[in-house]
């Protein structure tokens, strides 16, 4: 097996259309994840469906969490 490469892949061997794919979607991660982080720090906690804590740890979930935290955990006035 001396030479073989595994079928992981590196940052070198993706295509130009590869790269840009991941750019953009940590670039619409980060996006969600700064909105719902913004969101959450100008609610107070009775705004929120439980904890504050636990929709900050949810965010850093890869889309599911900030996408969770803006259909579930703000409550609607």
């Amino acid at each position: 097996m001396a030479g073989k490469k595994c079928g992981k892949k590196h940052w070198k061997d993706l295509g130009k259309g590869a790269k840009c794919a991941i750019a953009l979607g940590a670039c619409v991660q980060l996006g969600l994840q700064a909105a719902a982080l913004r969101d959450l720090s100008q609610r107070t906690p009775a705004q929120v469906n439980g904890a504050k804590a636990t929709w900050v740890a949810a965010s850093f979930i890869n889309f599911a969490g900030p996408i969770a935290y803006f259909l579930r955990g703000r409550r609607q006035e």
